[in-house]
Parts: C-alpha cells; structure tokens; sequence
C-alpha cells in the first residue's frame, strides 16, 4: 500500500468534489475525506447511493456533506455550469476535485465491441469527466491549494486485450491529467495527478473478474492513503504524475 499517515485535520475547510460518491471507492474518499476536514461535495447517478454516503458522514459528525445527483452519461452543458454557479455561490471556491466515476463496459475483443457501447463509456469516463474540469477550473482557481486527481488503472498505462472501450478510456484519462498538469504549471496553486487504484474490492472489480474471490482485495478504505496524500497540503509541488494506491 502506498505508504503515509495524514494528520486528522489534513484538510480542514477545504471544499472537496467526488464524482461515483454513492458506492465504492468514491463513497470511501468522501467519507475519508470528511473524517479528515473536508466540506465532501458529493456527486453521482444514484440519489440512494449518494443518501447512504451523507448518512454515515452526517452521523460521523463530519462536515455535513452536499448530495448533487448528476447523470454523467446525458448531463447537457448547461448543467455543468449551474453545478459551477451553485458552488460558487454556496462556497466561492473549490479545493479539491476527485473524479472516480467511471463505467467498465463490455469486456470483448474490439471486433466485438458496438460503436454504442464505446461511445457510452468515453462518454461517462472521458467526455464527462473534461467537461467537469473545464467548467470548475476558474473555481479551482480561487483555492490558495487546489487538487486535481483523476482515476486511472493498470489497463491505461499498458493496454491489454479484451479491456476495449474502458481501456482506450483510462489511457485518455493520462493524457488529460498530462496535458492539465503542463498547462498549471507553475501558473498557478492547482496540480493534477492520477491514481491507479488496483485490484480492490468494488462492485466494479466483480463485474470485470465474476470468478474472483472479493476477500482477496483490499477494500476501498485501505486504498485511502494515496487519495488523502494528493489532496491534501503535503502534496504541494507534485504535479503530472501517475500513482498506484498498491
């Protein structure tokens, strides 16, 4: 595991979104980060999802936490930049964006694999996923310590057969963090970095390895380190680089 030890206040008063916040490892870093300081925006698909994520930060004591349901897969622009507006208004800044949301799609050879279902995982995983930067840069801006991470996997940094659409995805991913992460360079307090979380126990990871016994992956909260480090103040000058949680 990657190895460091955040401080309990680590990131207090900071302002914090995490996309796929209602389960898995997005649901871990919004409760991790609350638990840290954070004031945890939490953005998904599933209102259900993102209630339970509020409810166990809520009833921690944290930071009460913001649910904003948004489906990354049909949301029009214009909904992007009233989510930029109401962030602005309630908060005035922004100091950290985790995009975790992602979808597998199908597991096939290319020859296989439908237009649709391509377009439908660039969309979620890369088309979504730029418009969210671009639209909250300017309030990314405002931060005097702001944290870009990007959520990438094994399958982006060296593709493999039959990972399709969400491997082309996840190398897309890299090179929007690496182009970011040139372009902020020391222009201005943001930096952007990726993570490759690993095989970890996620309703994700069964999909992809049905046959795989869940009690041999770590769960989403020991993964946390990494997540905590690139978002929090001890990060300060680390940009454009690729991490692995484990």
């Amino acid at each position: 595991m990657f190895d460091y030890s955040a401080r309990p206040d680590l990131l207090k008063d900071r302002v914090i979104l995490v996309t796929g916040a209602g389960r898995g490892i997005g649901s871990a870093a919004a409760r991790t980060y609350a638990a840290h300081g954070a004031t945890v925006l939490l953005l998904g698909k599933s209102e259900d999802n993102l209630a339970r994520t509020y409810d166990a930060i809520e009833g921690a004591g944290h930071p009460q936490p913001v649910v904003i349901p948004f489906d990354l897969e049909s949301a029009p622009p214009h909904q992007y930049n009233e989510l930029a507006a109401m962030i602005e208004k309630e908060f005035g800044k922004l100091d950290g964006l985790l995009h975790n949301a992602s979808i597998i799609g199908p597991r096939t050879p290319l020859e296989q694999l439908s237009g649709e279902n391509f377009m439908r995982v660039m969309q979620v995983n890369v088309n979504a996923m730029f418009m969210l930067t671009s639209t909250l840069l300017p309030l990314l801006k405002l931060s005097a310590d702001a944290s870009v991470v990007f959520t990438s996997s094994s399958v982006g940094r060296k593709g493999r057969a039959y990972w399709g659409a969400y491997a082309v995805s996840k190398f897309a991913t890299e090179g929007l963090m690496q182009v970011m992460a040139d372009e902020i360079d020391g222009i201005t307090a943001i930096r952007a970095n990726s993570v490759n979380p690993g095989g970890t126990r996620t309703d994700m990871r069964a999909q992809a390895y049905p046959g795989e016994d869940p009690q041999t992956r770590p769960t989403p909260e020991a993964i946390m380190p990494v997540y905590l480090y690139l978002m929090g103040p001890d990060s300060q000058g680390i940009n454009g680089q690729a991490f692995d949680a484990q």
